[in-house]
């Protein structure tokens, strides 16, 4: 099981930021805030899955064909190889806690399909 990410390793993107909080063999937790009116990258992994948990604002998650509405104290389960994304539709930050779960956990384990940032290779 491979996991590059470390306790305390963050990350300023164009919608937001993410901070690993915990981390192990096999699991790698993120506490993620979204901006306003920001959305993230349409994507997949093929390595991990993940579970989303919102802890502040309410959240519109992508999950495959299906479009949810979370909000505060809700939560969306991600499997291997589903398309996924999270949008900030609200005037309010939106935070969220992402658990990571399996057997390669890595920044470079996404496969972006859309992006407003212009990062797909």
């Amino acid at each position: 099981m491979a996991n590059t990410y470390m306790c305390g390793q963050k990350d300023t993107r164009p919608w937001g930021t993410w901070e690993v909080v915990d981390c192990g063999k096999g699991f790698c937790v993120k506490h993620i805030t979204v901006n306003p009116g920001e959305i993230l990258s349409l994507q997949l992994h093929h390595f991990r899955a993940e579970h989303w948990i919102i802890v502040a604002g309410e959240a519109t998650v992508t999950l495959g064909e299906m479009e949810i509405n979370k909000k505060a104290g809700e939560s969306v389960y991600i499997p291997v190889e589903t398309k996924h994304r999270i949008q900030n539709k609200s005037a309010a930050m939106m935070e969220f806690i992402e658990i990571q779960i399996g057997d390669n956990l890595d920044e470079n384990d996404i496969v972006r399909f859309e992006d407003r940032y212009g990062r797909i290779k």
